[in-house]
């Protein structure tokens, strides 16, 4: 049997064992760290989350996260409890309480908190949100970035905005789980998920890009989270003078495509090695290394910005 990989492949750090996890305002080791079961997160999956990471000691792009983060919860109502710069202060705080520098990744979660009675009605959270942070020493494994990822075709798509908005990045993710499921039944790494026309559109955790004639094409973005990574991609064409396509596209193109790539936080770009079996391109990838090479020096330029 072939092994499964995952965009979110890390390398082994044993640090993380014993790494403090911040929840409402406590710093507490990993074993001890609990929500209540009757918390909006556990019962339903009320509520929103940002990945983000650390590098050379800087949350990279953590305005745009936050942009996201806050109008998500003003979306649905959920109050965050603090401003950005509370939100910030925790980062922080959880970042120093592990001594954290650089390759790491931070999971923050905000629910509606914990409910009087185990019923769906958002009136029943009446304790105030409950924020947790996550941050684990996490450095991408290489080996994607040569051989890639291996994406198959699920039934299951992302949605009309109507009835989950997929620029949700909340906790309600059955939608993506059914989808990496189905990938996983079909021998493949992730499920590539199509909107409801049948337009190609994301994967079950990751935005995704083709590359055809020199030229990069990305979905509508109708239908997909609007994830920050996606953006800085496409801007970063745009700057380099690289023709990029927010449109929608079938299988066909996506299949016949000179290089494939999935864009997020996390992983940054990670190369597509074939869709359903069919491999992608010839194996040479140089647009998809021009992009990562300019993302790359995107960071440090932040990183240099934010330190000025």
């Amino acid at each position: 049997m072939t092994q499964t990989h995952t965009t979110h492949d890390a390398l082994e750090d044993p640090r993380n064992a014993d790494i403090l996890i911040y929840v409402n305002g406590d710093l507490v080791h990993r074993d001890d760290a609990k929500v209540s079961v009757y918390d909006s997160g556990f019962l339903l999956g009320d509520g929103m989350w940002e990945g983000l990471r650390l590098y050379d000691g800087v949350w990279s792009f953590f305005d745009d996260h936050m942009d996201r983060f806050f109008d998500s919860c003003k979306a649905v109502s959920l109050d965050v409890g603090m401003d950005r710069a509370g939100i910030f202060a925790a980062l922080e705080a959880t970042r120093k309480a592990n001594d954290m520098h650089t390759d790491v990744h931070c999971r923050l979660m905000l629910t509606r908190g914990v409910k009087v009675k185990p019923f769906q009605h958002p009136s029943l959270s009446r304790s105030g949100p409950t924020l947790v942070i996550i941050c684990e020493h996490s450095k991408p494994v290489d080996r994607l970035h040569g051989t890639g990822i291996r994406l198959a075709t699920v039934p299951q798509v992302r949605g009309l905005p109507m009835s989950q908005d997929a620029k949700y990045n909340s906790h309600s993710k059955l939608n993506c789980v059914i989808a990496c499921l189905q990938a996983e039944q079909a021998g493949a790494d992730e499920g590539l998920m199509l909107d409801p026309h049948g337009f190609v559109n994301t994967t079950n955790a990751c935005n995704f890009f083709i590359v055809r004639k020199g030229a990069v094409w990305t979905s509508t973005g109708d239908y997909c989270m609007n994830g920050v990574t996606r953006q800085k991609v496409i801007d970063l064409c745009r700057a380099e003078g690289i023709p990029i396509f927010e449109k929608n596209f079938s299988l066909y193109e996506a299949v016949s495509a000179d290089e494939a790539f999935l864009t997020g936080t996390f992983g940054a770009q990670t190369p597509v090695a074939e869709i359903d079996g069919k491999a992608i391109g010839t194996g040479d990838r140089p647009v998809t290394a021009r992009i990562q090479a300019a993302y790359k020096a995107l960071i440090a330029r932040h990183i240099a910005a934010q330190k000025a």
